[in-house]
């Protein structure tokens, strides 16, 4: 078997995807989320994990440093990338939405500042709805931006909602349902098609044993 090499980001949803993985019944011995190593490998030396940050994942796919990659769709709407989007991991489900103050209104006669981490997908979103608007790139805390009169909403992932709650502001409007999602690289899928879609198939068969 060729040895495939996947990316992801470390934390809660890769902790998930290894879980996952590991359901294939394969194992990766070294790791643990505390750990600062970067790479991976599985006992049987069949996967390289290697982690990046969460916006590099389609980068490192599309330029072939890995074959697949598992990354939330929120990443690859901001910045898509020439990849393949082959399955839904079903795993990190969230919500990408427009939020601000309660009772706050959005109609096409209105001109909105919005703050965001994703100004390329808040943007299209708002532009679809004939609104205008002044889009502010915020790499951080985006909630702050209402509170201090910087924005009039935000465009953020949200999970629980608890944040929100507790800064005063609440969901406005739901844009897309968030999840992983699995990628490959298009020239990976045409010389490791068979180690990819086995590799598929394993993950298919350790999701219906999750539900």
């Amino acid at each position: 078997m060729k040895l495939l090499t996947i990316a992801m980001a470390k934390g809660r949803v890769a902790d998930e995807a290894i879980q996952l993985i590991e359901r294939t019944g394969l194992y990766f011995p070294d790791y643990h989320n505390e750990s600062r190593k970067l790479l991976f490998t599985d006992d049987r030396k069949h996967i390289k994990l290697i982690f990046v940050k969460a916006v590099d994942v389609p980068t490192y796919v599309e330029k072939g440093a890995a074959d697949i990659g598992l990354v939330g769709k929120d990443v690859l709407m901001e910045d898509p990338k020439e990849v393949y989007e082959l399955m839904d991991l079903g795993i990190g489900k969230c919500k990408l939405s427009v939020a601000g103050f309660v009772g706050a209104e959005i109609t096409e006669s209105s001109y909105l500042s919005v703050a965001s981490k994703y100004p390329n997908v808040a943007k299209a979103y708002f532009e679809e709805m004939n609104i205008r608007t002044d889009i502010i790139k915020l790499n951080g805390s985006v909630e702050l931006a209402p509170l201090i009169g910087m924005a009039d909403v935000i465009v953020d992932i949200v999970e629980t909602g608890t944040t929100l709650k507790e800064n005063g502001l609440t969901v406005l409007a739901d844009i897309v349902d968030i999840s992983v999602k699995l990628i490959v690289n298009k020239a990976s899928y045409a010389i490791k098609t068979d180690e990819i879609q086995q590799f598929m198939k394993h993950l298919y068969a350790g999701l219906e044993v999750r539900i």
